[in-house]
């Protein structure tokens, strides 16, 4: 007679886990033994429409060595549509350069290591900032010709190691 309202509770666990909203698309950065996850800063449907409202918050931090390499796992919904990674890092001497990644196209590459300028040697350059960029579809300009726009956008603040402690 308890099999009754425990069977009911489990069907009704299952609908309701299957009307739960569709997570975000997610981005994992890994470096140095450590990982974190990321959901989107901003994120707008297929078609750049439908935009989330820019979410500072959702920028997640790591530590990243100076010119040690950082592993970025993008998930299937950001894959499925051509994606870079833009970036900006610190040289030994302390000036600051940005720089992107080729775009890849959609379908062909979940993964993407960043290599900073350095290999990790005394004097490399520090990431700072790390972004993952999907496009959306192409929109004809009002000027003519064709607009690409960011369709989702994934962020790393990236930090050196702390000292270590004497």
């Amino acid at each position: 007679m308890r099999r009754g309202p425990m069977s009911l509770l489990a069907v009704a666990g299952i609908a309701l886990a299957g009307c739960s909203a569709p997570a975000s698309p997610q981005v994992t950065f890994y470096s140095h033994g450590d990982s974190v996850r990321a959901a989107p800063v901003r994120h707008c449907d297929r078609l750049g429409r439908n935009c989330s409202e820019p979410n500072p918050e959702a920028v997640v931090n790591l530590t990243v060595p100076p010119g040690a390499p950082l592993q970025i796992s993008v998930s299937e919904e950001i894959s499925s549509a051509p994606w870079q990674v833009a970036f900006r890092y610190r040289t030994a001497d302390g000036r600051q350069e940005a720089g992107r990644s080729t775009v890849f196209e959609a379908g062909q590459r979940h993964a993407y290591t960043l290599r900073p300028p350095g290999n990790g040697e005394p004097g490399s350059a520090q990431l700072e900032y790390v972004e993952v960029q999907r496009y959306a579809a192409p929109v004809l300009a009002a000027e003519g010709g064709i607009r690409f726009t960011i369709g989702g956008s994934w962020a790393l603040n990236a930090h050196p190691a702390p000292p270590a402690r004497s």
